[in-house]
């Protein structure tokens, strides 16, 4: 578990023989945590939009959970079965995170509990922001997502955090800010290739000319020597933990 993904887990708190659910859950690690904590009788279900990423979680094989592919706002979940609601990174796609919330309420048993991290907002992540500020002038417009949009720091904002977990129907949620340096890669060569791979920018650079990426990659490059160290290069990352219940 990543150090953001360690302190949602242990808000969480999975006990033996709970049911869970894991909304986002990618390849399926964390979900993996999740089924060793509850154990044997307990489940875990990991829900994921992306096909690819499923196959790679069930390649796993773990007897008490199971991958679906499905969007958390439609997935036909067992109502009230569920005793917790876990997530790293995972909500803020929510294209109606109401109705995904409320959905997701209706999985929960009464005394259902949730946790999960979220970024904070942009100018708090520099991991982000740094390599993205230094490649805009020299790649394609990128789209800004609105305030109220999907995307990666979509929950960046307390009060619209609040105001979606109590409409769909959990109580006041608590918010711990969680800072943490952001591991981007061993040195520059290996930063750029990860930014690449990964993230908004890996997008931008798929849409761009071989000149564009050439020149977005060196602007990328100065911009990040100040941050290059011994053991890497690592920027500050900034996320609320978010603890609510069922109400």
């Amino acid at each position: 578990v990543t150090p953001f993904g360690q302190a949602a887990f242990d808000a969480a708190a999975p006990k033996a023989g709970e049911w869970a659910l894991d909304i986002g859950c990618g390849t399926g690690q964390t979900t993996a945590d999740l089924a060793r904590a509850v154990g044997p009788s307990g489940q875990v279900l990991g829900l994921d939009i992306s096909q690819g990423l499923i196959d790679t979680a069930r390649a796993q094989k773990l007897p008490n959970a199971r991958f679906e592919v499905g969007d958390a706002t439609a997935y036909a979940f067992d109502a009230g079965r569920y005793d917790l609601l876990y997530s790293r990174f995972g909500v803020m796609f929510f294209g109606d995170p109401v109705a995904a919330f409320t959905n997701l309420r209706r999985a929960l048993k009464p005394a259902g509990r949730v946790a999960f991290v979220c970024w904070r907002t942009p100018q708090e992540n520099p991991w982000g922001l740094v390599p993205l500020r230094a490649a805009m002038p020299h790649l394609p417009p990128m789209e800004r997502p609105g305030p109220e949009d999907p995307g990666q720091y979509a929950f960046g904002d307390k009060a619209r955090v609040e105001r979606i977990l109590t409409q769909s129907g959990f109580a006041a949620p608590s918010f711990e800010p969680l800072d943490r340096a952001i591991p981007l890669g061993a040195d520059i060569p290996d930063t750029l290739e990860n930014l690449t791979r990964f993230g908004p920018l890996a997008r931008a650079f798929a849409e761009a000319t071989p000149e564009q990426v050439a020149k977005a990659k060196e602007a990328i490059a100065e911009a990040l020597k100040p941050h290059a160290k011994p053991d890497g290069i690592n920027l500050a990352g900034a996320v609320w933990l978010v603890r609510t219940a069922c109400r």
